[in-house]
């Protein structure tokens, strides 16, 4: 009996932890960023990535993607003690896989082994494009880190 050889799960080439935020970029007003650790494989150690989104880019994924609508209906399930705190939170884990997503059209366009800043006017039409193309996806994420990874909304 053969059997065929089975190709090995691909590896990705970075390994991406979220650090902290999202929180106001400070002097910048509207301004908000969250932080990342990225290690490429190939890289002896790890880097701190910011990655800056602003209110207007947030609001236009917002609309984009019809989060108000999709997050209006989920907490619309809970109880009204819990509602206020996952609504804020839901907001949050958006602008967080937000700033995530635009980290990964900065490292498909060529990220080197530095501590850097992704400034919010980097990668807005990218990010605008991406950001309603990936909708199932981000929504997936938010309601994985809400414990409410079954919900169908």
């Amino acid at each position: 009996m053969t059997s065929s050889p089975q190709a090995a799960p691909e590896v990705p080439q970075y390994r991406i932890t979220f650090f902290y935020g999202p929180e106001p970029v400070e002097d910048r007003p509207g301004c908000l960023c969250c932080t990342f650790n990225v290690k490429k494989r190939s890289w002896k150690g790890g880097v701190q990535i910011a990655v800056e989104v602003d209110e207007r880019q947030v609001a236009r994924a917002q609309a984009a993607t019809g989060f108000e609508p999709w997050v209006q209906r989920i907490v619309a399930t809970l109880l009204d003690a819990e509602r206020v705190d996952y609504d804020s939170r839901a907001r949050d884990l958006f602008v967080q896989h937000l700033c995530w997503l635009k980290l990964d059209l900065a490292i498909d366009a060529g990220l080197q082994q530095e501590n850097r800043r992704i400034a919010a006017d980097a990668f807005v039409r990218e990010l605008d494009a991406a950001a309603p193309a990936r909708k199932d996806r981000l929504f997936a994420a938010i309601l994985t880190e809400l414990d409410m990874a079954g919900y169908g909304g």
